[in-house]
Order: structure tokens, then sequence, then C-alpha cells
């Protein structure tokens, strides 16, 4: 049996896991910088960084003995080369490089959306491809048709806010905690969705792109124009009703403009199952939403955990497995990218609504 250690330091967690070569996640250790940031209301990349550099030795050493195994154990190592902020990404891949050189051992870098886009058969190995695979985040909404593991093509993208960052914008317009997003969703079920009306995002040429922007610019104008003043209240439980019908309202929009395109593409590309990853992917309207257009379009839909949709190194290590099977080990001049061209499906090709 070979083990694989996986490394994940694309953006703010500093994560660690080891993985059989049949993918069997024998540990998972994240170490969060939340508290380092919510002063902030987001990410401070060079703060980050500077973490990174304290957690992962950490991170490292946690996994291995979470495991049950050493070093010497190890038959490969990998990490995340890209998208990301660039200083986080060095950090990991650096480490990562010294590792496998150190010990003799190959070294599989990867691409950190193809990670979130493997991750949900980690726990659902039967899924059957092609799969249409929504890969939905702070910083990246998404869409592929994944013909299989190594067949990965774009068919939409987001062409300005990702929607996890609309919902943290609107989040922090409201004075609500950092992160945003999973306090939208923890706060929504007590609103009337109903109660604001946001016009679907429509794109002109038959587009299957994602637009958030105009989504977060309508919140705002709502607010402006009824003179609405976000509450100063620290008890959430003790919001006034017109912030938890706006959050109600503007949750369910995104997530409808999430599936709209997912269900068009759906029809126009036939695959075989459904899936979703990311951290928006722990929304839990955005969760049962999926599982609802699998049973209408009759197909299986899956997602992974909450604990590995967000960023973790065990979606880095499965991912790895795609490459260690046929021995692809990245040269030892690999560089960190911090952001991906993404080959997407050619013109004549490309599916629009």
């Amino acid at each position: 049996m070979s083990l694989i250690l996986g490394i994940e330091t694309s953006c703010d967690d500093t994560s660690a896991a080891v993985l059989t070569d049949d993918g069997r996640v024998l540990s998972s250790v994240v170490s969060s910088q939340l508290e380092v940031h919510a002063p902030y209301g987001g990410v401070v990349p060079e703060l980050a960084s500077r973490h990174h550099l304290e957690n992962l030795p950490e991170a490292v050493r946690a996994a291995l003995a979470e495991a049950g195994v050493e070093q010497g154990d190890l038959s490969a190592v990998a990490a995340t080369a890209g998208p990301g902020l660039l200083g986080s990404l060095l950090v990991g891949l650096s480490y990562a490089k010294a590792l496998a050189w150190g010990l003799g051992l190959p070294l599989f870098t990867v691409n950190h959306v193809e990670a979130h886009l493997r991750s949900p058969w980690i726990e659902h190995p039967a899924l059957p491809y092609p799969s249409l695979s929504l890969a939905v985040s702070g910083g990246h909404s998404h869409l592929f048709f994944c013909g299989s593991p190594r067949q990965i093509r774009l068919v939409a993208g987001t062409r300005d806010d990702a929607a996890g960052e609309a919902l943290d914008k609107l989040a922090k317009h409201l004075h609500l905690p950092y992160p945003g997003g999973p306090v939208l969703d923890r706060l929504a079920p007590r609103g009337n969705p109903k109660a604001v009306t946001f016009s679907l995002p429509k794109m002109g040429a038959g587009s299957l792109d994602y637009s958030f922007s105009g989504l977060k610019t309508a919140a705002l104008h709502h607010l402006r124009t009824r003179a609405l003043i976000p509450s100063a209240v620290g008890d959430l439980d003790q919001l006034p009703a017109w912030e938890y019908d706006l959050i109600a309202s503007f949750q369910k929009r995104v997530v409808d403009h999430l599936l709209q395109r997912m269900k068009q593409a759906a029809f126009l590309l036939k695959p075989r199952s459904l899936t979703m990853a990311g951290g928006v992917a722990c929304n839990s309207l955005l969760r049962t939403r999926l599982l609802s257009l699998g049973e209408e379009l009759g197909l299986p839909a899956a997602f992974p955990s909450p604990d590995l949709c967000t960023d973790n190194a065990a979606m880095v290590a499965f991912r790895a497995l795609d490459f260690l099977r046929s021995r692809e080990a990245a040269p030892p001049e690999v560089d960190a990218f911090p952001t991906a061209h993404w080959q997407s499906v050619e013109r004549a090709e490309r599916p629009s609504c």
C-alpha cells in the first residue's frame, strides 16, 4: 500500500492529509486563520503567508501522527500549485519540494480547483462520469463538464464576483460577523425568501456565464432607497424582520442563479451525474436544491461533507492520485501560479442557452 501526503496552502487555511493509494483518508488536519483575518473582514495575503510558515510544519506532524505513520512510510508528496494567493502557495509548494527531495520521493502538483472538482468522489467513488461539476466558493463560480478525472472542460464562469464573494459582501454591509456566507446561511431560514424581489442575471448571446455583481448592487440599492440601517444588535437572534427577509431573498436568488445555469447546461451536455464542491457548497439551501435538481433530471447528485468542501489537503492528495497512478511527477523547477487559464470547450461545442 502506497501513502501520499497532501499539502494545501492556497489561501488562509493550512492543511495536511495522508491518503492511501486507493483513496482512503487516513488523516486530515486543517489549521484555520479565521481569528487572524476576522478583524479585517477578509484575508490579508501577507498575514496568510506568514501564518502558513508557522502552521505548516505542525500540521504535517499532526497529519502523520493521526494517520499513525512516519515520514519514511510515505510514497509521494502532493501540494497545491495554484490558483490562489501567490505568497501562500509558495509556502506550501516550497515545503513540499524540500520534503520530497529530502525523502527521495516524487512530487505531484495539483490545481486547487481541480482538487475541489474531484473531492465528491472521495466519499462517493461510484459516481458515474461524465459529470457536470460546479466549483463554487468565495473566489470561484465555475461550471465544468468532466468527461473523466483527467478530461475537464470549462462550461461557464463568473464575469465578476463569485457567489461566495457576493454573500460575504452583503453580510459585511449588514455588519454581520466574518466570514459572512455561513452566517447568512444560518439566518436565512428566519426570513421570507419572497419578501424582496431580485431579478435573475441575464447574459447576452445565450451565454451560460454567471454574474453576481448586479445582485449585490441590487441589495445595496434596496437598503439605500428604503433608508434601512443595519441593526447594531450583537445578538443575531434579535435582528429586525426586514434583515432576515433580505438575507433569505438574496441567498435564494444566488442559489437560483447557480442552479438555473446548471440545469440549462445539463439539458445541453447530457451528463450522467451532478456534483459540486468548494466552500459555498456547504450552504444548506444549495445542497438541498442540488439534490432536488438531480431528482428532477433523474441524475445522481453529490457533494462532499462540509469539512471536505472548504480548503483541505485531503482533496489535494486525492487529486494527485490521478497522476501518481501514471507516474506523472512534477519537475524540480515547477512553480506556483496565482491564476488559472482554463481549457474551455471549442466555440463550436460550447453550449449556449
